[in-house]
């Protein structure tokens, strides 16, 4: 048997190679950023082929850094941003256009469109598990088609396909012409990517004929629904010749199979360039009544499918780059930390970052970013603690709304992530939570969740119990803050979210 498992993530941001040992320690890494494209206010796009070459740029870093061989590599997983949304030709490998980013708002009017009649933005939720947003894949693709040249033609002709970014990574990666292949890649997508284009049934675990009719896309166009851990095919690439794919996950389903939660009631946040908190809810499909999503958590080979309660937060760890490339306040992300920790505390000011409205559990497309109870006082310093305090509050909001529809209390929170490095941030979550925060020891747990995924399908892991002895506490956060302070805070956050609604017209 082969050492290592590598897992590609292919993030918001950047596209990573880390390969993993046995006991889901990191041997090699490679990372590479790629740009973000906003061609209009509340338009943000990708390149798909920035991101291919990328990726295989990444791979062959990690190896290099590493010293591999493609012997030493048993299987490799994918792990990616979900609802990202490429459409590229099954012939030449060329994208139709950019690929529209989860944070898009393009779909806002189709949004308000399909919501009425009466509709709501729960029309789709029985299927789906989700409301309508621009968040998701499936209005996105439709967007694509109404607004693309020649598109649908070729999308009825089955010529033009589809997929999330793990479907365009896999694809390229089992062949395709992109990059010279003499036969098409495989076209597929996991359930949990697929879960997240509202297009596929929660219950049957495949694309529903009324909701593609709903949404005008040809069945044609879309990737076969497989389980997140299975041996897919093998790469055929240069750079990792004769490797089995053996995982798929959307990012955040990866970080809970990371995290090792495969109980129902467990749960986990991750702090990226969004936040994304997730319960597993076992194989029962819980519909929310709290403004969050149901979503599949993750399908093991010959398994039923588990699913999730999820809070997504539209923008966290992008608020810090933000005040970093916007602003120029910070020259590194990481000065933030610094920065806030200048001042005692916020100066009463409040950060409300819905660049992208504001997703769980308000869902408020009309939001906008807003900084509340500003006076002369405030400082710099206080404007990036009230940054940093704006992802624990989302965080809060979440939490909150999770426990009323789970009917039980969060004992712990553990999380993951870029931003559970900032001390500051992890105690003040915990203040506000009222509850402790566990940091584990290795916090590239979506990575780490891809990496599982392949690893039990190839038999590198033999089953769960093997990853869950992996899993060990770096640190926990207790909560050190009197129940004064906090009301009076989250009071503060309150009001000030209150202020960001129905800013846009």
């Amino acid at each position: 048997m082969p050492q290592y498992v590598a897992a590609i993530d292919q993030g918001t941001t950047s596209t990573r190679c880390i390969v993993f040992d046995r006991q889901g320690q990191i041997v090699s890494l490679a990372q590479k950023e790629h740009k973000q494209i906003y061609p209009q206010p509340g338009w943000v796009e990708h390149d798909p082929e920035e991101i291919w070459r990328n990726t295989l740029e990444v791979i062959a870093l990690a190896r290099i850094k590493g010293k591999l061989s493609v012997q030493d590599i048993a299987a490799v997983g994918i792990t990616n941003q979900r609802e990202t949304t490429v459409v590229w030709n099954r012939k030449t490998g060329k994208p139709y256009y950019n690929a529209i980013v989860w944070q898009d708002m393009r779909t806002a009017d189709l949004v308000i469109e399909f919501s009425g009649d009466g509709h709501g933005q729960d029309r789709f939720r029985s299927k789906t598990g989700l409301p309508l947003a621009t968040y998701f894949s499936g209005l996105k693709l439709k967007w694509l088609l109404d607004n693309v040249p020649n598109l649908r033609e070729d999308a009825e002709r089955g010529e033009a396909i589809f997929g999330n970014m793990d479907t365009f990574v896999v694809w390229n990666l089992t062949g395709g012409p992109a990059h010279g292949g003499s036969s098409e890649g495989l076209h597929l997508t996991d359930v949990t990517n697929a879960s997240r284009t509202q297009l596929m049934n929660l219950q049957t675990l495949d694309w529903d004929d009324s909701l593609l009719s709903d949404f005008t896309v040809p069945r044609a166009m879309l990737p076969q629904i497989r389980p997140s851990s299975e041996v897919y095919g093998t790469v055929s690439s240069e750079v990792l010749p004769g490797v089995p794919i053996a995982g798929i996950l959307g990012d955040q389903q990866a970080a809970l199979v990371g995290q090792t939660c495969y109980e129902p009631g467990q749960a986990k946040n991750t702090y990226g360039t969004g936040c994304f908190l997730l319960m597993n809810t076992g194989t029962e499909i819980r519909t929310s009544t709290c403004g969050l999503l149901t979503t599949v958590a993750y399908q093991f080979q010959n398994e039923p499918a588990h699913y999730a309660l999820e809070g997504s937060v539209a923008i966290t760890g992008a608020l810090v780059q933000w005040l970093r490339d916007n602003l120029g306040i910070i020259k590194k992300s990481t000065d933030i930390e610094a920065l806030a920790r200048s001042v005692d505390d916020n100066g009463g000011a409040y950060f409300v970052p819905a660049f992208s409205g504001l997703y769980a559990p308000h869902w408020k497309a009309d939001a906008r970013g807003i900084i509340a109870g500003l006076t002369r006082f405030v400082t710099k310093g206080h404007l990036a603690r009230a940054v940093l305090e704006a992802t624990a509050y989302q965080t809060v909001d979440v939490v909150r709304a999770m426990e009323t529809d789970a009917g039980v209390s969060l004992k712990s929170l553990r999380v993951d992530g870029g931003m559970v490095v900032n001390s500051l941030l992890m105690q003040f979550q915990a203040d506000v939570l009222n509850g402790p925060v566990i940091c584990p020891r290795m916090t590239e747990t979506t990575a780490l969740g891809a990496a599982y995924a392949a690893g039990l399908a190839v038999g590198y892991w033999q089953n769960l119990d093997d990853l869950r002895q992996n899993w060990g506490i770096a640190r926990t956060y207790e909560p050190d803050m009197d129940d004064t302070q906090r009301k009076k805070l989250m009071h503060g956050w309150q009001k000030a979210i209150e202020r960001s609604f129905g800013w846009e017209d």
